[in-house]
Parts: structure tokens; C-alpha cells; sequence
């Protein structure tokens, strides 16, 4: 459906945000995962179309979108890291006014779409009331919903659940799975919890850069073995690497890769997504260093 190939983009003050990016997309779910300044809403944005990449290409079912944008912006909705939105005006007649925008001119099907989006969103009930007084979770949820307006193919979703309480990045989630099961999402954020529970395909960005990507579990299976938790004191042993320190229980902990038991303290665990983002992270910081 979505091929991006060779994407480079430099910004006017020499940095080069993205470079070199070509992945293949089709229906479903993939977790774009990265720290802040990885590249991920440059990428984000260079794929809704909002700014064109130096060189590379684009393409939507085999046509390009750099060279005619409306080849994928007809197709897309797009929630980004942080908007506003107008007060004074209630949940639906905003939601009217974007539907408008995107070229929703039949008032019937607009009303239809309108009322869709806010079942499944779950804002049905609050369509009369101003989404500048909505709580996080809820006006996230109209992000979504206007994002949903026109019946989008691919959606991209820059850090959705950043901010929000745990209960409702749980109902986020949902929402978001439900979607994925028709549509390409594009999840970006740095919250790996957020990726491993959402996202069936993963791709791990830094500096710019995709360092790897693949099946979200085959990113970290090849870990078996080699990750232990426990506690230690002055240096790791020689070709350990420290994946994170953390309290558990009021006792410090940290968790390493090793291809040996790095000391008596220390017991194999299960590896997981954000061993494999750790790892990277650290040798990545090595080489850049």
C-alpha cells in the first residue's frame, strides 16, 4: 500500500533529520519507536505530506506522493504530537467544520460519518459540549475522530497516548487496535509499552535513522539467553552492556545483555522490546561518540 525509498531530508541549520528511510507498508499496525529527536515526527510529517523530503520517494499504490501530494492526502487522517482546537464550539459542530475541510460536501453522509466517528471514539454522548474543556484522554479521542473523518486508508498517530493516565491509554489502545484491523496506522512514540502491546511489525529510529525493523516479537527473540537482571556493585564485567538501572520493591536492580552470567547476583530473564531499544540505544550512543 505505502513504499517509502531512500528518504533524506536536511533541515536549513545542517541537520539532517531522516536519512536514508525505505520501509513497505500494508494494513495494520506499525510501531515507529524512538527517544525525542530520533526523526520520528519529521518522518511523520514528510509522509502526511506536509513537507517533501530532499530526495527519495513515496508511493500509494504504486503512484507517487511526491510528485502529486493529493495522491495520499485524499486518503489520509492524521493526528499530530499537539494541536489545538477552536473554543466556543461544540465537539460535533468542529467535527462538521473539519468534515467540510476534507471535502465532505453531501450533508447526509457527512452527518452519517460525523455520528460514526463519535460512536467509536466513544464521544457520542459529549458531542455538545466545547472540546477545549475535554480531559486529555477524551480530546485525544476527538483527535482521532477527526482523523477518522472522510475514511482514510492510512493514519498516522504521532505520540497518542503521551500524557494520558493509565486508564485511558488502555481504552486508547482498544481503539486504536480496532482501527488497525482496516486501515495502515502509523504509531509513533517513545513509550515502548505502547508498541509492544499494539504493534505487530516495529521499527526502531535513531539519529535519523531506521536501525532495525521487523516482526515486533523477532526483534527481541534473538535476546534469549543473553539478557539478566540483578544487582551489582562497581563494574560490569568486559562485553556486558548495561540495558537499565530501576528500583523494584525499594532495591535497586539492573538489567544487562551478556553472553555470560555476568555475577552471582544475577538470574536469565525473558527479553523484551525494550531490551532490544536499549541495546540499540547503547551501541548507537558508541558509534556516534
Amino acid at each position: 500500500m505505502l513504499q517509502l525509498i531512500n528518504i533524506n531530508k536536511t533541515f536549513p541549520d545542517g541537520t539532517q533529520a531522516l536519512r536514508d528511510i525505505s520501509l513497505r507498508l500494508d494494513t495494520g499496525m506499525l510501531g515507529l519507536l524512538g527517544p525525542n529527536g530520533a526523526g520520528k515526527s519529521t518522518l511523520m510529517r514528510t509522509i502526511a505530506t506536509l513537507q517533501a523530503p530532499d530526495s527519495g520517494e513515496i508511493l500509494f499504490d504504486g503512484r507517487s506522493a511526491v510528485r502529486d501530494p493529493r495522491v495520499l492526502r485524499s486518503r489520509l487522517g492524521y493526528l499530530p504530537q499537539s494541536f489545538g482546537v477552536y473554543p466556543y464550539i461544540s465537539c460535533y459542530a468542529l467535527l462538521e467544520h473539519l468534515a467540510i475541510l476534507k471535502g465532505l460536501n453531501d450533508k447526509s453522509n457527512r452527518r452519517r460519518q460525523i455520528e460514526k466517528v463519535l460512536s467509536l471514539t466513544g464521544l457520542g454522548d459529549h458531542a455538545a459540549r466545547h472540546p477545549s474543556n475535554f480531559s486529555g484522554g477524551m480530546l485525544q479521542r476527538f483527535g482521532i475522530a477527526q482523523a477518522l473523518l472522510g475514511n482514510p486508508q492510512v493514519l498516522i498517530f504521532d505520540e497518542p497516548t503521551s500524557g494520558l493516565d493509565p486508564a485511558e491509554r488502555l481504552r486508547l489502545h482498544q481503539l486504536l487496535y480496532e482501527i488497525a484491523k482496516t486501515c495502515l496506522v502509523l504509531l509513533s512514540t517513545h513509550i515502548v509499552d505502547d508498541i509492544e502491546h499494539l504493534s505487530r511489525h516495529t521499527a526502531i529510529m535513531l539519529g535519523g535513522q531506521i536501525i532495525v525493523s521487523g516482526t515486533t516479537r523477532s526483534l527481541f527473540s534473538d535476546l534469549k539467553g543473553g539478557v539478566w537482571q540483578g544487582s551489582f556493585e562497581g563494574s560490569l564485567p568486559y562485553g556486558a552492556i548495561l540495558l537499565g538501572q530501576c528500583l523494584q520493591y525499594g532495591k535497586p536492580v539492573v538489567r544487562v545483555f551478556s553472553e555470560f552470567r555476568p555475577g552471582a547476583n544475577f538470574e536469565s530473564v525473558s527479553p523484551s522490546l525494550q531490551d532490544r531499544y536499549f541495546l540499540c540505544l547503547r551501541k548507537y550512543t558508541e558509534e556516534v561518540v
